[in-house]
C-alpha cells in the first residue's frame, strides 16, 4: 500500500465519519451487506483493503522517522497533491514536493521527531478509491506533541494503495 503526505510529516484527522453500509467498508467498522446487493465477500475484500492501506501509512510514517524518502516515497502517487498548513501552497505533483523537501532539506530544516504516529484511523474503501482520515501526532525531541487533522484519498494502482491527495490540518495546542 502507499499512503503520502507531505513534508513536515504531520497530517493528520479524523473527519466525520461517513455512515457504514453498502457505500464501502470501514477499517472501524464490521462487514455487511447493505441496500446496493454488496455480498459478505466483497465487504470482506473491503476490509482487508482497509487493512492494507492503514499498515501502509504507518509504513510511511515509520520511513519518515528513519529518514527513507525512497521508502516514504512509495506510498506516493506521481501526482499527489499536497495541501498542509505549513505549506507555501498547494503542492500540485511529486515533483513539487520533492522540490520544496530539497530546498527544505538542504538548508537544514527538516523536522526531527521522536514520534510520529496516525490514530483514529477511519478508513474506507469503495472499489479502487481509498479515504484515509485520521490524527497525526508528530512529537519533536523534547517539545509538545503536535496534533493535525489528516485526509488521503488513495487509488488502486496494481497490488498497491497510492496516495493521490494528502490533506492535513495542524489543530491549534
Amino acid at each position: 500500500m502507499n499512503t503520502g503526505s507531505g513534508d513536515r510529516g504531520r497530517p493528520g484527522g479524523p473527519g466525520d465519519p461517513p455512515a457504514d453500509g453498502a457505500d464501502g467498508a470501514s477499517i472501524d467498522s464490521a462487514p455487511a451487506s447493505g441496500a446496493d446487493g454488496a455480498s459478505i465477500d466483497s465487504a470482506l475484500a473491503s476490509g482487508a483493503d482497509a487493512d492494507l492501506i492503514a499498515a501502509g501509512i504507518d509504513d510511511m510514517y515509520d520511513a519518515f522517522l528513519a529518514a527513507d524518502r525512497r521508502r516514504f516515497d512509495g506510498h506516493l502517487h506521481d501526482e499527489v497533491t499536497t495541501w498542509e498548513t505549513h505549506l507555501p501552497g498547494p503542492l500540485r505533483t511529486r515533483s513539487e514536493l520533492d522540490a520544496y523537501r530539497d530546498h527544505r532539506d538542504g538548508s537544514g530544516a527538516r523536522p526531527r521527531l521522536d514520534r510520529l504516529s496516525a490514530e483514529d484511523k477511519r478508513i474506507d474503501v469503495w472499489d479502487d478509491t481509498g479515504v484515509a482520515r485520521y490524527v497525526l501526532v508528530a512529537e519533536p525531541p523534547g517539545g509538545p506533541a503536535q496534533h493535525s487533522r489528516v485526509t488521503d484519498v488513495l487509488r488502486r494502482v496494481g497490488d498497491d494503495w497510492l496516495i493521490v491527495h494528502h490533506h492535513s490540518e495542524l489543530l491549534a495546542p
